[in-house]
């Protein structure tokens, strides 16, 4: 399945016994590396306790609420902002910038058919198959001055960060931008498929060395995982782990950073 998958992704053919690019490096991450904690860290329930572990309460968001059906959610009692989110996969957020703008059935009925469809093991992503549905009620993050709310997806390979995304103007009228920079906060020549150009410079975040020690802190003890974090005014915040970027179905332009990023990736 995951060859059939890589070559309808890409035109060719993966090599997943000798893998030299990331993207065929992250197939055989998928099919071979089994590390219990992994499950816990994609849970996003759970991984709230590893981030404490590790030594970084103060970077997670203010929990309202855990619960295990929406019908238990207590909406009256929830803030006039949160977010609530389903713990298992991607794109499974509600952000609710007022109640007053949403029905407690509605809320209720998006959560329950996030958590009642199937778990999809079409892309082999192993780490998600056992973590027990929750939905987390987790506080509402404003956004920055300029009305955005800026990613920043740092790639560790053996507990050190390497690069990292940038995305800008998700919730901005033109979309969706995304710009790789180094570890010094250079802006690289390379630019994800797929993604909206990132053309302009950006300024250093506040306290971006801090930001790499918490990267580090969160990364240690995994071959690979992305930590996602937000920085709002200097304050850093805990977004997610991730450890099969895209599922490994990303292209570079140029094409040449897959193999230069494949050769950070050491395979234990």
């Amino acid at each position: 399945m995951i060859k059939i998958q890589y070559f309808m992704y890409f035109g060719r053919v993966a090599d997943i016994k000798q893998p030299k690019r990331f993207s065929e490096k992250l197939q055989w991450y998928k099919l071979n590396y089994r590390d219990p904690l992994m499950t816990k860290c994609v849970d996003k329930v759970c991984v709230r306790d590893f981030v404490r572990e590790r030594g970084l309460s103060d970077i997670l968001t203010t929990e309202y609420a855990v619960y295990h059906s929406a019908e238990d959610i207590e909406f009256e009692a929830l803030p006039e902002k949160f977010v609530a989110k389903y713990n298992n996969g991607a794109q499974r957020n509600l952000i609710v910038r007022s109640k007053k703008d949403i029905h407690k059935a509605d809320l209720v009925n998006k959560l329950t058919s996030w958590m009642s469809a199937p778990l999809s093991k079409l892309g082999r992503e192993w780490s998600y198959y056992d973590v027990v549905g929750k939905i987390l009620v987790e506080e509402y993050l404003e956004p920055e001055e300029d009305g955005d709310l800026t990613d920043y997806k740092f790639f560790c390979f053996n507990g050190e960060p390497m690069f990292l995304y940038v995305l800008k103007d998700r919730f901005l009228n033109d979309g969706l931008k995304l710009g790789v920079y180094d570890t010094q906060f250079n802006k690289l020549d390379v630019y994800r498929a797929g993604i909206k150009k990132l053309h302009q410079g950006l300024a250093k975040p506040k306290d971006f060395e801090r930001m790499l020690d918490v990267v580090r802190k969160l990364a240690v003890g995994f071959p690979h995982v992305r930590v996602d974090l937000y920085n709002i005014d200097g304050r850093i915040v805990f977004g997610e782990l991730t450890f099969y970027d895209g599922s490994g179905y990303i292209s570079y332009e140029p094409d040449e950073f897959d193999f230069k990023v494949g050769s950070m990736f050491k395979l234990p």
